[in-house]
């Protein structure tokens, strides 16, 4: 836990706080990221101490805007990694894994990779000033699988579709409304409402609480075979012009330009 340099990991009255710790990059994540949340994920599954997760972004601007485009563009891919692999995946499954409940505290922006990651938490607890919405169609990318499959299970498939299809960004009022935030508080309130629920969660029995969240999950596991199929094809789809030209634009804080590829 000392050798983090990209998250930080602290343990509160059996609450764990995992919090992305890049404000400087809006908390997006590189692949060391990536390998130091799944690591805390992991201590926090092991250790008694600790009965509820929450994850949080460092600062007041941003909870996480997914992937680092400056690095993908700078190295084209995400950077080195424990395992010479981007683990987003292992991230995702052990968000969902874990039989300990895990709480998003989105204190800003949850844009992109991150808005899934927050999908992923088992509640959203939200900062009235938080800003929710997907990216990936802007810069060349994708989450087919829990990203989309299992925001529809939210959702509905109408929203889920608004959502991918047109890129908007949504207040934490209007994620309450529609079901994705279970509760919205003053920014200033976050950290003590997170602290609350956390307790009342506490009281109960871990066992119970670990065969619920394993349930719930038996309903929508199919959409990780489906998230396998697409990182396959994201790879590929990634050193295609077209995925090029939204990375770029992005970096050249530009429209992109994808009229050429609609005939493909």
């Amino acid at each position: 836990m000392d050798d983090f340099t990209d998250i930080t990991y602290k343990v509160d009255n059996g609450l764990a706080w995992i919090t992305i710790n890049r404000p400087e990059r809006y908390n997006s994540f590189r692949a060391r990221t990536v390998d130091e949340l799944v690591k805390a994920f992991k201590q926090a599954w092991n250790s008694n101490e600790v009965g509820v997760i929450c994850l949080t972004g460092a600062g007041e601007k941003a909870f996480c805007t997914g992937g680092d485009q400056k690095q993908r563009a700078e190295t084209g891919d995400y950077g080195p990694s424990d395992s010479g692999l981007f683990e987003i995946d292992a991230l995702h499954h052990v968000i969902r894994d874990v039989p300990k409940p895990v709480i998003a505290a989105v204190n800003g922006f949850a844009i992109g990779g991150g808005h899934v990651l927050h999908v992923l938490c088992d509640l959203t607890i939200a900062a009235d000033t938080a800003v929710f919405g997907q990216n990936g169609p802007r810069v060349g990318s994708f989450d087919a699988g829990f990203g989309t499959g299992y925001l529809a299970r939210i959702l509905g498939e109408k929203r889920a579709r608004e959502v991918w299809f047109l890129c908007r960004r949504y207040t934490a009022a209007q994620m309450e409304n529609w079901g994705l935030v279970n509760k919205v508080v003053p920014a200033a309130d976050l950290h003590a409402e997170v602290r609350a629920w956390a307790d009342e969660i506490l009281a109960l029995s871990p066992t119970a609480l670990k065969v619920l969240k394993q349930s719930f999950n038996t309903d929508t596991e199919q959409f990780a075979s489906v998230g396998q199929m697409a990182y396959s094809h994201l790879k590929i789809f990634g050193e295609s012009a077209e995925a090029q030209e939204g990375i770029k634009a992005f970096n050249e804080k530009r429209k992109p330009d994808f009229s050429t590829f609609r005939g493909n």
